[in-house]
């Protein structure tokens, strides 16, 4: 058994973590300020000897005694985050800073979830670790895309300077269950509006393009590259499974048997037209690649959408 700190283990994929752990039979520590994470989503835990709730903010410091820490600790859908954006990037930056100070003390093992955003709207396509990104450092986008950038250089920097054992993972968009009914991300979008028969908005003209991870599979990565003893990262965790955003949007009517229209809207300043990860290295060093199928992993998270609609 370990002890385990999760920041941000009541959002969407921290709970599918602190699920995941508790079932491998460590004692998980959850810590969320609750902005984007949900008390429902770690309502079943409570029952669980080895679960612990904090309710704090992770721009304060932190003192626990731990043997790893993962850092999910900041809000990832462009609504939440550029609705304050000068508090998301104090907690990238903060954020990063007390865990890695936390770790540093107890001599843990700390991963940062950093983002597939640090690679901005990509020049090149599909993208692999080496590539530096194209980021618009002034952009509504930036305090995420700057503030993730920032974390991993901190996160560098504190192995070179102090041994700390890190570990970086860059998550490409993630779905499934616990995902915020009003979060903006596509999926969760075009759900809810064709389980309601609304309009589909589609941001620009539907050919951009994503990829999508099923999120049990995104979390199985994540223990992976925790559990590996000899790889630091980064390292993309993703489905390179692509589509266009309009391929989407009709197999989710398909699936929901609705009768939404689609509708186009303005494509947002610096939304990305091409993401797609490359997945060699996670291959390579964590023997990983993602199992669940797009129209398996739809199914799923459109049956938890029904439960809550």
């Amino acid at each position: 058994m370990k002890r385990i700190l999760v920041t941000g283990g009541a959002g969407f994929i921290g709970s599918h973590l602190c699920k995941k752990l508790l079932q491998q039979g460590h004692k998980v520590i959850c810590l969320d300020n609750m902005y984007t994470g949900t008390y429902e989503n770690i309502k079943s835990f409570h029952e669980n000897k080895n679960f612990d709730f904090i309710n704090a903010d992770i721009t304060s410091p932190i003192e626990l005694e731990i043997d790893q820490i993962y850092n999910l600790a900041c809000p990832a859908s462009p609504v939440h985050y550029q609705h304050d954006p000068i508090m998301t990037a104090k907690t990238s930056f903060l954020g990063a800073l007390n865990v890695l100070e936390l770790a540093k003390k107890n001599k843990a093992r700390v991963l940062q979830a950093s983002t597939s955003e640090i690679y901005g709207d990509p020049l090149i396509h599909p993208q692999t670790e080496k590539y530096r990104g194209n980021v618009n450092t002034i952009g509504p986008r930036a305090c995420y895309d700057e503030g993730k950038r920032i974390a991993e250089t901190l996160f560098f920097d504190y192995q070179r300077q102090y041994g700390v054992d890190i570990r970086v993972v860059r998550i490409f968009n993630t779905y499934g269950p616990n995902m915020l009914k009003n979060d903006g991300r596509v999926i969760s979008n075009f759900i809810v509006q064709a389980l309601n028969n609304e309009d589909i908005t589609i941001y620009g003209d539907g050919t951009q393009t994503r990829s999508f991870c099923y999120v049990d599979d995104l979390v199985d990565g994540l223990i992976k590259m925790m559990e590996n003893d000899n790889f630091s990262g980064p390292v993309n965790l993703g489905n390179p499974h692509e589509m266009t955003v309009y391929e989407l949007a009709q197999i989710i009517i398909e699936k929901t048997g609705s009768n939404s229209r689609i509708v186009y809207n303005d494509l947002p300043e610096d939304d990305p037209i091409k993401r797609k990860p490359v997945i060699k290295l996670a291959k390579e060093k964590l023997n990983w690649q993602p199992i669940v199928s797009i129209s398996e992993g739809l199914d799923r998270t459109i049956e938890y959408f029904k439960t809550k609609i």
